[in-house]
């Protein structure tokens, strides 16, 4: 049940009578398999893969690594929790290493993401230090290549 996962998590587009057909189910066991997962949260909603660039939008992403105090008894996830709670944070991950959190968040500026940090991060409770860091551009996500390579043949050396 596990490949449906996966032919999702590659795809979302793909529909119950596909995946049904891809993996020898029937599509009611594939609909039922993903209502399952669905109610358990194990999937936990369907994004669209979006290269903003293309359009007219402004939009800057950072990385920001975090430093912080874990709290007694709570250790870090109350203090996650007061953070990604935060419309600007996208994506939140706890760290082995140097620092503890690694958030990125979007804005329309870098005065922003900016605005975030000095504002809304940094002085929090049990925060003790943040260092930024704007994406300048973007190749993969998701697992979504942004700058395909041609694949003709390179000429170069002969």
């Amino acid at each position: 049940m596990h490949r449906i996962l996966q032919l999702l998590e590659q795809d979302a587009r793909l529909t119950p009578a596909r995946i049904a057909k891809m993996l020898g189910m029937t599509e009611q066991q594939v609909v039922d398999s993903i209502h399952k997962y669905e109610q358990n949260n194990v999937i936990l909603g369907y994004k669209a893969i979006v290269d903003w660039n293309k359009i007219e939008r402004d939009n800057v992403t950072a990385l920001i690594e975090v430093r912080v105090r874990p709290q007694s008894g709570a250790g870090f996830d109350e203090l996650a929790q007061r953070i990604y709670k935060n419309k600007q944070v996208v994506d939140m991950y706890l760290m082995s290493g140097s620092f503890d959190f690694t958030i990125i968040v979007n804005g329309r500026s870098l005065q922003e993401v900016s605005r975030f940090v000095s504002e809304n991060l940094a002085p929090m409770e049990n925060v003790v230090s943040t260092s930024t860091h704007f994406v300048l551009k973007q190749y993969k996500n998701a697992g979504i290549d942004f700058n395909p390579v041609d694949e003709r043949e390179d000429f170069r050396d002969d």
